[in-house]
């Protein structure tokens, strides 16, 4: 967590700090590693704060052959995992500084804790957020009780706002970043999965730059037992943690998709830290495709009923896109640790993914312009048992005989050994039809 104020014991902190003048901080920098005790500690003390989620055994499994275990951190007050480190934090500050106040700046998982967990604890909170952020998340952070300033186009200029505002009325601007005291906060989710699946082999959590949680709840398995398997996914698009523990350190001017979709698994790496942290004790590091994602999400909708974002549905992803052989067979817990989809990008999401599962497909055909010719069609649709979502003729632009139409056909089967049974049908009667492949 990066902090921001004028004075220095804003935190109680049992480590000693270690000044870094060269930081982007002029505030000290809390630069050893978490110890379990801290862990421990933040455990005891966020515990009627945050959910103990349940762990529990998915229907999953059998599909791809391990015993899958989802840890289900989206259900959550605020949708995710961030509130175990936000509400450690908030709890750590002097009561000087909590009558005083924070303030934010972005839309993220973390301004939607810190709004909701300062409030509970009767600290004033301020969140600046730029002028094109999604109404419902503005909504959503001032239900939680946070004043929202809505300030600039770009997120650069809410954060220098935000730190006009607190140089000038003594609040704390927060940043997310990886002190000792977050870290062991995002930390407890380790040890709550230790206590709830025995025997296990191994746990999968997303990574990216933003790598608090696994470096986090590393430090606590690896301590309660050095056997287990720590992994980190992130998207194949922006592997900023694989890059940064190459070269040794945090990457610079890492390129970062600002698209909601993906969240904080294409933020920058943060802190040097999470990356000791991860380089010492994190097991593997595998990317993924954004097909690999949506399909996750499917997967986790239709058999879990849990609709989280990309980040929820990272780690699963792995297993999807079939990154960890290995762990056939074996005791696997998987991380679901945010569930803040938006109702249009949910949508979205699911349609691209019913089509990448081969379970939406469309195809053309031509025929006689008469009416038992598509009846003939639709018969064959009916017979096997489709779901027809969409069906066009065209007449003007086809290439052929005055009296020829082309029809397109989008449809629904259940699975892909269906569409393959559809496909073969229709190419018996109409050996002309043109499938559009994803």
């Amino acid at each position: 967590m990066k902090i921001v104020s004028r004075n220095e014991e804003l935190l109680r902190d049992a480590l000693d700090p270690v000044t870094q003048p060269n930081s982007r901080s002029s505030q000290p920098t809390y630069n050893k590693l978490i110890r379990f005790e801290d862990i421990s500690a933040a455990a005891f003390k966020i515990q009627s704060g945050v959910q103990k989620t349940p762990c529990m055994y998915s229907r999953l499994s059998k599909q791809y052959g391990m015993d899958i275990y989802l840890k289900k951190e989206f259900l959550q007050y605020t949708g995710s995992v961030k509130e175990r480190g936000v509400l450690y934090l908030l709890t750590s500050l002097q009561q000087e500084q909590q009558r005083k106040g924070v303030i934010v700046a972005s839309d993220s998982n973390f301004s939607m804790a810190v709004a909701y967990h300062a409030s509970e604890l009767h600290i004033p909170v301020f969140v600046i957020m730029s002028t094109n952020t999604s109404p419902a998340r503005v909504k959503m952070c001032r239900e939680y009780g946070a004043m929202v300033i809505s300030y600039g186009t770009t997120a650069k200029d809410s954060q220098i706002h935000a730190r006009r505002l607190a140089q000038e009325n003594g609040y704390l601007y927060l940043e997310e970043e990886d002190s000792a005291i977050y870290l062991s906060g995002l930390g407890t989710m380790g040890l709550e999965i230790y206590e709830q699946v025995p025997k296990l082999d191994a746990v999968i959590f997303p990574a990216g730059g933003h790598c608090g949680l696994l470096a986090g709840s590393a430090a606590a398995l690896k301590h309660l037992n050095p056997h287990i398997a720590v992994i980190g996914v992130e998207s194949e698009s922006f592997p900023v943690l694989q890059q940064s523990l190459k070269i040794g350190h945090p990457i610079k001017d890492q390129a970062c998709s600002n698209h909601q979709f993906y969240g904080d698994v294409s933020g920058p790496c943060f802190g040097t830290n999470s990356l000791q942290l991860t380089g010492k004790l994190v097991d593997k590091v595998v990317t993924v495709r954004e097909e690999d994602i949506l399909i996750s999400m499917l997967r986790l909708l239709e058999y879990e009923r849990a609709t989280v974002d990309a980040e929820g549905a990272i780690g699963l992803a792995a297993l999807v896109a079939g990154k960890l052989p290995e762990l056939k067979s074996k005791r696997v817990a998987i991380t679901v640790c945010s569930g803040n989809l938006e109702l249009p990008l949910m949508r979205q999401c699911i349609d691209r993914a019913l089509t990448l599962d081969n379970r939406v497909c469309k195809f053309s055909l031509l025929l006689s312009d008469c009416p038992g010719d598509i009846s003939k069609l639709l018969e064959i649709l009916t017979r096997e048992e489709v779901r027809v979502l969409d069906i066009k003729q065209e007449h003007l632009f086809v290439i052929s005989d005055l009296f020829t139409i082309e029809v397109t056909c989008i449809i629904e089967t259940r699975d892909k050994i269906h569409t393959a049974q559809l496909r073969n049908a229709l190419l018996e009667r109409y050996p002309t039809m043109m499938w559009t492949e994803r």
